[in-house]
């Protein structure tokens, strides 16, 4: 499988040598469209760069309410669909830590991922400890742009949630 391993996020800025390291820590993995690589809720400790295909990421809307009082509501919002061509990767956070996944990721067609876990990856970090650092420090960045950005829907939705209660628009 040809892959761009310089244009991967987490791996950007790594030169051939540590990449070389990093490469045995990921194995391929097809899939076929449909397929629920991670489901929200679920414990997960693999991380994904998706290399070919597409898949949309999916959020539960909801706390636990009564199903009726939607309506026939679907309780589901699409966040993102996301394409080989852009190697993006996602479940970095079950690389990390033991909290259900917070997400679910499905295949809209057949796809394939590099895939890597915590294990493989602690495993390079105790072997190569610069590298290790360096991607520790890849995946820590990434984690805080995520709250971040998360921090602004909140303050957005909360604004909202004012105005519309206040009376005001």
């Amino acid at each position: 499988m040809d892959v761009r391993w310089k244009d991967i996020g987490l791996l950007r800025g790594l030169d051939e040598d540590a990449l070389a390291k990093v490469r045995p820590i990921f194995e391929p993995r097809q899939v076929g469209a449909g397929t629920r690589v991670i489901v929200e809720n679920e414990p997960g400790e693999e991380m994904f760069v998706l290399v070919q295909g597409r898949v949309r990421i999916v959020k539960s809307m909801l706390l636990p309410v009564d199903a009726a009082a939607l309506g026939g509501l679907d309780p589901t919002k699409v966040l993102a669909t996301l394409t080989g061509e852009a190697l993006p990767f996602f479940g970095e956070m079950g690389l990390i830590s033991d909290n259900p996944r917070s997400a679910t990721v499905e295949t809209l067609e057949p796809s394939t991922f590099l895939v890597t876990d915590r294990a493989r990856l602690f495993d390079l970090v105790r072997r190569e400890p610069e590298l290790g650092c360096r991607l520790l420090t890849a995946l820590a960045a990434r984690m805080a742009d995520l709250v971040r950005s998360g921090n602004q829907q909140v303050m957005k939705l909360t604004t909202a949630l004012a105005l519309v209660l206040s009376g005001k628009k």
